[in-house]
This record gives C-alpha cells, sequence and structure tokens, in this order.
C-alpha cells in the first residue's frame, strides 16, 4: 500500500490573517479531499496522512471530520498547547478519535528556537506516550540540537522530522545541518520525512535537492524514512507526481515498500483504518 504520509487541507474563509499570503497564488484557494483524489489515484496512492497547518483546536476539528468521510484519509496529525496545564487531558481526549495519530506544535514559527527543549512539555508527552500517539517536529535547522535534546529525554516517543528540517538549500548550507541530522538519526526513536524539499529549493529541479535526500536516507536508513508530498505546498515549486518518481529513483527498489507505506503504516499506526 502506498502512503502520502504529509499532505494538508484548508479553507481560506478560516485563515485570515494566517499563511499563506495572496501573493501565493498556487496555493491561495481552498484546498479539500476532491482536489487531491485525482492525483492519487493517478499515482496509484491508497491513503494519506493529514497534517494540521494551524494552531487551533478547530483546525484539528476540521480535519477530523474530513477524516470521518473520506477513505483515503488514515490518520491525522493534529495541535494541542503542548505547555498549555490541560494538555494531557486534551490529549487523551482527542486520542479516542480512532484517526488521530499525533500532535505537531509549529516550532518552525516560534521565535524561542529552544521551545521545545522544556520540561514543561514533559506532562503532554507523556499523554502521547500513553495513548499511543506521535511528534511530528516541523523545525527549522536552528531548532535541531534542542530537538536532540527533547528526543533524549523523551526517547519513548515516536518522533518524525518533517521536510527534512527545511535545510537551507537554496543558499547551499549543507554541513551544519548533516552533522545535527546525524545526531538525531542516532537515535531509535527519530525518524525523518523525505518531503518539502523542492519547496526549501524553490524551483522546479529535483536533482539540485538529490543530495539532502540521499543525505536523509544515508542517516535515517530504509527503516525510518517516510516518503510524503506536502501537497498542495508543493505546488509552489513541484508537480505530485513528479516527485514521487523522483523519490522513488532515490530509494532503491527493494525499499520501495518501507518508505513509500509500511514505515508510515507502522510509525503512525494507520493499520486499524
Amino acid at each position: 500500500m502506498l502512503i502520502d504520509a504529509h499532505q494538508h487541507f484548508w479553507l481560506m474563509k478560516d485563515r485570515a490573517g494566517q499563511w499563506p499570503p495572496p501573493s501565493l497564488a498556487a496555493i491561495y484557494r481552498d484546498f479539500l479531499p476532491a482536489d487531491l483524489s485525482p492525483l492519487l489515484a493517478a499515482a496509484g496512492v491508497s491513503g494519506t496522512v493529514l497534517v494540521q497547518t494551524m494552531e487551533t483546536a478547530a483546525d484539528t476539528d476540521f480535519m477530523l471530520e474530513l477524516a470521518e468521510k473520506t477513505d483515503f484519509i488514515k490518520g491525522v496529525v493534529g495541535w494541542v498547547d503542548m505547555k498549555s496545564p490541560d494538555a494531557a487531558t486534551e490529549i487523551a481526549r482527542r486520542a479516542k478519535h480512532p484517526a488521530f495519530k499525533g500532535v505537531r506544535p509549529m516550532l518552525q514559527g516560534i521565535e524561542d528556537v529552544a521551545w521545545i527543549d522544556d520540561p514543561a512539555l514533559d506532562a503532554a508527552v507523556d499523554a502521547l506516550v500513553k495513548h499511543g500517539l506521535v511528534f511530528d517536529a516541523l523545525v527549522l535547522p536552528a531548532n535541531l540540537s534542542h530537538l536532540l535534546s527533547f528526543a533524549l529525554r523523551h526517547s519513548q516517543v515516536p518522533v518524525v522530522i518533517d521536510h527534512g528540517a527545511k535545510p537551507l538549500i537554496a543558499t547551499g548550507h549543507y554541513s551544519g545541518w548533516r552533522s545535527d541530522m546525524a545526531a538525531l538519526a542516532a537515535l531509535a526513536n527519530v525518524h525523518c520525512k523525505l518531503s518539502g524539499l523542492l519547496t526549501e529549493r524553490g524551483e522546479q529541479r529535483p536533482e539540485a535537492v538529490r543530495p539532502y535526500a540521499e543525505t536523509i536516507l544515508e542517516l535515517f536508513g530504509a527503516n525510518r524514512v517516510i516518503f510524503g508530498s506536502d501537497w498542495p505546498v508543493l505546488r509552489l515549486a513541484g508537480d505530485y507526481q513528479a516527485w514521487l518518481d523522483f523519490c522513488r529513483d532515490i530509494v532503491p527498489a527493494e525499499d520501495h515498500a518501507a518508505v513509500f507505506g509500511g514505515n508510515a503504516i507502522r510509525f503512525y499506526s494507520l493499520s486499524d483504518r
């Protein structure tokens, strides 16, 4: 089963003052399951993981409602205020929904790059472990050393780094990113998504991101790399089928079943859906 482990839906009426701005015309509109379904069918993708894009409970409600009426949505990664005194209770409530698989604070937009390295998160993380949920890390390179501390302290929670931590591909920065990613890859609970790299490059040239994609596969291995499209954000720099084909070319054929399906099913516990 081919799984796209990272995609989004949104309604612009719910995003007043939120990203994306009108200048990003390719994604400045509503995106719903009917928009993605033909692309999935053409690519042979059987299921997806729908990931949050707003720091609101309403956005998570919206995604879970879509999952209830959309066969291909196999899991939802939502948002919870992880430093709230009620975080553990809220996670327990969300965990009752069979499609709810994990949480994602939007670390890339938090001014304090060390926000994640804080014992104030402990109760929320304990609740994730208790309910068999995962942690999606939407981070930038500046967050990686702090994410390492978090992952070391919370070795029982499965962590996945979104978009390879958004390396600074457009400016050619590589060695520092690789070093930080290698430290994280040494931890058995940390995984990485093969997603989002074209957008960081800012143009439709998959070969420009090949060194970064190959490094992700080298460091994390075929059993901890998870394919994702990051659609519709992908529309800013690429095409759905072209990105899938490029990733298939990067990943050895013998590892396709894991990277393009098996790892996502295991990591997000999708077999129940």
